[in-house]
């Protein structure tokens, strides 16, 4: 396997910055692109971004740009780190820029980020041979803290990744895992996006925390000192309605709680001592005020398709809905409008067999015979359960052995 050398890292935010540093530290070229020059200006100045946390140093950058074609020119991976809003717009601008070979990484996809990318793609024409893929999560906890500075504040030990279609998800993880080894391959991007566990931890803490936030400026720590009981429950029948989607999807879904768990190695018993005991959201703030990516990003890209794939698959999602509606009065804003629904994500007259043959094979058409598809899909299940036993053993070894996060 030959090693990746290249990286374009697109969005300069919080994360991006981050993962631009961290790659830059380990000796890749990195080309970190931004819409708008003021994210970056700081970081043209000293040519890298300095990182402190859990790794520390300065992360020499090749390119530090605005314009998308020099990013993506010779880098081998892609890794989008923008806001899911943004997914759309950065395929629409890349879709001729692409080629054969190029791996994209949505970081992370929210709900439905692989199959928009894909149809965006598909909508401009895009001739290039590339892999669309997607993580459950972020991987880092991580902030911006001063100009060309970044903070990681904790790694999580394990992050879902998949692939469109699910069959060339080793050709991403092969790459991938001697940078992430925390990268482990789920069946699909149906597993990832509903496994979106932002939806349940960023709009309802923010929503039902307003008046806190805006008499505060966000003064106050986000999971532990905002995320009360009361509020934990709602969380928890939020999720509860997330889980009955995407097994109606035909997912089987990872709870919050078990999320908590094995991302973090937190403890406790319900979704409230979880978050209580997890040491790695003790310096998070709240937002500075309720414009936030928590609620225009979580909301019309996370929690509107979860209810519009309810709503085709004839699930109630009550508490959800009411999430969405508060959403919607407080910023003056109709999410359902232009978030992602069935409609927009193409699958809205597929049937559940059909949407699964989609991100299993990339086309609901049966061009092979029930028995090549079968024998494809079970080859990929057996190199998923390799890649998975083999990710166990290299965490256990490099994390859990060095007294890594608890």
């Amino acid at each position: 396997m030959d090693r990746v050398n290249s990286f374009a890292v697109l969005g300069a935010g919080n994360g991006g910055q981050a993962m631009a540093a961290y790659l830059a530290l380990q000796g890749y070229k990195v080309n970190l692109y931004n819409r708008s020059e003021e994210r970056i200006e700081a970081a043209k100045k000293t040519g890298g971004i300095t990182l402190s946390g859990v790794f520390t140093g300065f992360g020499k950058l090749q390119s530090i740009t605005t314009n998308l074609a020099k990013a993506l020119e010779n880098s081998e991976i892609i890794m989008v780190v923008t806001p899911a809003v943004a997914h759309k717009f950065i395929a629409r601008m890349a879709s001729p820029l692409l080629k054969d070979g190029q791996i994209i990484v949505l970081n992370p996809g929210r709900t439905g980020g692989a199959l928009e990318f894909y149809n965006t793609l598909k909508e401009n024409k895009c001739k290039a041979d590339v892999i669309i893929s997607e993580t459950q999560t972020f991987i880092y906890a991580s902030r911006i803290i001063g100009p060309a500075q970044a903070r990681i504040y904790g790694v999580k030990n394990k992050v879902a990744i998949a692939t469109f279609p699910s069959l060339r998800v080793r050709e991403v993880v092969d790459k991938l895992m001697p940078i992430f080894p925390q990268f482990t391959p789920v069946e699909n991007v149906l597993k990832t996006s509903m496994d979106n566990i932002g939806a349940i931890f960023h709009p309802a803490p923010t929503l039902l925390n307003m008046a806190w936030i805006e008499s505060t400026g966000g003064s106050f720590n986000y999971y532990q000192q905002g995320i009360s009981l009361s509020v934990a429950r709602v969380l928890e029948k939020l999720d509860e309605e997330r889980m009955e989607v995407a097994k109606a999807l035909g997912v089987e879904p990872t709870s919050a709680r078990d999320w908590l768990r094995m991302s973090y190695g937190a403890r406790g018993h319900n979704l409230f001592e979880l978050l209580q005991n997890n040491g790695q959201y003790s310096d998070i703030s709240a937002p500075p005020d309720i414009n936030t990516r928590y609620i225009f990003e979580d909301v019309p890209m996370s929690l509107v398709p979860i209810s519009s794939i309810g709503q085709k698959l004839g699930i109630e999602t009550p508490t959800i809905d009411m999430i969405i509606d508060l959403a919607c009065i407080v910023h003056e804003t109709d999410y359902r409008m232009f978030g992602r629904t069935v409609e927009n994500l193409g699958i809205e007259d597929l049937s559940v067999q059909e949407i699964n043959r989609l991100v299993n094979i990339g086309d609901v058409r049966n061009r092979h015979s029930i028995n090549e598809i079968g024998k494809s899909i079970l080859n990929n299940i057996k190199d998923i359960d390799i890649l998975i036993n083999d990710y166990e053993k290299d965490i256990e070894g490099k994390y859990y052995k060095e007294g890594g996060i608890d």
